[in-house]
């Protein structure tokens, strides 16, 4: 548990989001004869995150299609889905969204919401992108994974109405950290200036310790140190990894990026990961629209049909897409 309490720092909201989702947890474990399920019970840790994610996504925007895309890659077949609002442009701009969950939990579904809000809102197709998880595909698979759906963006996009110059990377949380990961990928591969923007929700960059990590972090948001070093054991083969440019993203030089959007939770563990990224980027000289987000947890995005701050972040992320399109 962190230093610092929550209880008085939470916006009314989200505190009743809270409580909200402590009940769709206690009504899981009844259905599925669970009692208390450790942080490292993978299995049952999944039925709760999908169960809690399905009923945040109530009420998604209806979107003028929403296609499921199977392409091959090294590390065999990689699910996708393609959402295209009913306000797109053809050929369209497209966000490659990267989802959360520690690179253990989470999938197409469970991020649906979001990413159907944030391609309404811009008026871009969104693409995501259901990377195999931890710990059954280890590092670097999962971003492997992420550079494929990009690259088939570059080389097959244009077949299903995408514009492959025009494109954005988006994530939140471990999705953040391999949205970093991809755009320095596709900057390595000289492919970068496809890139126009990217759209970083409280990301994990690379930092092992910080005041941040120090101050918050716990049962309410699971991100307690446990809970990273288990996120970390699951995806590595070796603490050597860490230090792997493809994970600690900011030890990687930081200039000649697009545009980044940079949201942090003051809650969070990982907030200083969110800061670190942005004084490094800017003293690289790039361009970015910081943003941080007080009084509530990091994964509220998922609540935005509740909590308002969230509908705000996708808000400006989406206008912030439109803003980079050209």
């Amino acid at each position: 548990m962190g230093l610092l309490s929550i209880t008085p720092r939470l916006d009314p909201q989200m505190a009743q989001a809270l409580k909200i989702a402590a009940e769709l947890a206690a009504k899981t474990k009844e259905k599925h004869g669970l009692g208390d399920v450790a942080a490292t019970d993978l299995p049952n840790q999944r039925i709760l995150y999908n169960a809690d994610r399905e009923f945040w996504n109530r009420d998604a925007p209806e979107m003028a299609e929403s296609t499921d895309i199977t392409i091959d890659t090294a590390n065999g077949p990689l699910a996708l889905r393609l959402h295209r609002p009913k306000n797109a442009t053809s050929p369209s701009p497209v966000l490659i969204y990267l989802h959360g969950g520690g690179w253990i939990v989470g999938n197409l579904d469970t991020h649906a919401r979001i990413m159907r809000l944030l391609a309404e809102k811009s008026g871009w197709c969104v693409l995501g992108v259901d990377y195999h998880l931890a710990p059954e595909a280890k590092f670097p698979v999962p971003q492997e994974d992420c550079l494929a759906a990009a690259q088939w963006v570059i080389t097959q996009g244009v077949q299903h109405g995408l514009d492959p110059d025009r494109i954005a990377l988006g994530g939140d949380s471990a999705g953040g950290n391999m949205s970093m990961a991809t755009l320095l990928a596709l900057r390595a591969q000289g492919q970068h200036h496809r890139v126009k923007a990217a759209l970083l929700y409280y990301g994990s960059y690379g930092l092992r310790d910080s005041a941040s990590r120090r101050l918050w972090g716990g049962a309410e948001d699971g991100l307690s140190p446990q809970d990273l070093a288990f996120f970390r054991t699951c995806l590595l083969n070796s603490p050597e990894e860490m230090t792997d440019l493809r994970f600690d993203i900011l030890a990687n030089p930081l200039n000649d990026l697009p545009p980044l959007y940079i949201l942090d939770v003051a809650m969070d563990p990982l907030a200083d990961d969110s800061v670190a990224l942005a004084q490094a980027v800017q003293e690289a000289g790039g361009t970015i629209e910081y943003r941080r987000v007080e009084g509530v947890l990091h994964g509220f995005l998922h609540m935005s049909g509740h909590v308002d701050a969230a509908m705000t972040a996708l808000t400006e992320g989406a206008a912030f897409l439109r803003h980079h399109a050209q």
